[in-house]
């Protein structure tokens, strides 16, 4: 099944699955049947649908981050052996950051390009949604505590990621981390490593992968990050970029206003954002 995050016609945020070409509407204004779609998770509400469910077009709605309100968002580095290539970086450890659940924006939204840098770049990722609180999760147990997984576009501003050794910067200015539109149940993947991510950059395809040429896998991930912290529903962790990206291409490819930048994961979804500039 697909969850989405939403606004419908009437101005009302909600959550809801999608059937067909329709969404079927299962938080407020809907079936109420949680509040948010990280409340369902974290009460277990997934995997059903009401009858009394309303439905509402796809084409009707403005899609918000799968998940808006994450209590934290965690991103791993370099976990691609060509963007470690083209980055000239092999790191021991994932290399970690995090990004801010307010400069997330959804599907079909545009990502702002800051007027203070000329360096702005498209990052294709997948992400995973965490099911269920846990600490010191053994990667033989990982995937218990994945809810789903979604398309990421980590847009990276490359200028001040490298200002300090930290990224946290280049990470988190507003309407900068796109996520949707939909994510899939765990339990609707047969194979996650063969699942394909493609990044386009107005109809030219810039990265290409598939998840199982990731560096280190997702349990190890999983295994790692919940070793200094608490994992809890909703939180979501974005697992890397493959080779590609506009900063080293050569000449380097970096995005300007009206670029319109898609990431795909097969079977998954696709991701689709425009560039346009920061609001004043």
């Amino acid at each position: 099944m697909k969850y989405a995050t939403f606004t419908i016609p009437s101005g009302v945020q909600t959550w809801g699955a999608l059937a067909g070409d329709e969404l079927r509407v299962l938080g407020p204004a809907g079936a109420g049947v949680a509040p948010s779609l990280r409340a369902a998770i974290e009460q277990g509400l997934l995997g059903s649908i009401p009858d009394d469910a309303p439905n509402v077009r796809v084409d009707e709605v403005d899609f918000d981050p799968t998940i808006p309100n994450p209590d934290k968002i965690i991103c791993v580095g370099a976990n691609y052996r060509d963007h470690q290539a083209e980055a000239g970086i092999k790191p021991t450890w994932p290399p970690l950051f995090t990004r801010f659940a307010e400069s997330q924006i959804g599907h079909k939204v545009d990502a702002r390009l800051p007027e203070n840098t000329t360096m702005f770049d498209y990052e294709g990722e997948l992400a995973v949604v965490i099911k269920k609180t846990g600490k010191h999760i053994p990667a033989s147990e990982a995937w218990d505590h994945i809810v789903g997984v979604t398309p990421y576009n980590d847009f990276s501003v490359r200028d001040w990621q490298r200002h300090s050794t930290q990224w946290t910067a280049g990470k988190n200015f507003d309407a900068t981390g796109a996520m949707g539109p939909y994510m899939v149940d765990i339990e609707d993947i047969e194979d996650i490593d063969a699942i394909t991510l493609e990044t386009r950059v107005n109809g030219e395809v810039r990265q290409s992968a598939v998840l199982g040429d990731l560096v280190f896998s997702i349990p190890e991930i999983i295994e790692y990050v919940s070793r200094f912290t608490t994992l809890r529903p909703g939180d979501v962790i974005v697992t890397g970029t493959p080779g590609g990206v506009g900063l080293f291409m050569d000449p380097p490819a970096l995005l300007a206003v009206g670029d319109v930048v898609e990431v795909e994961l097969g079977g998954i979804g696709l991701l689709c954002n425009t560039v346009a500039k920061a609001d004043e």
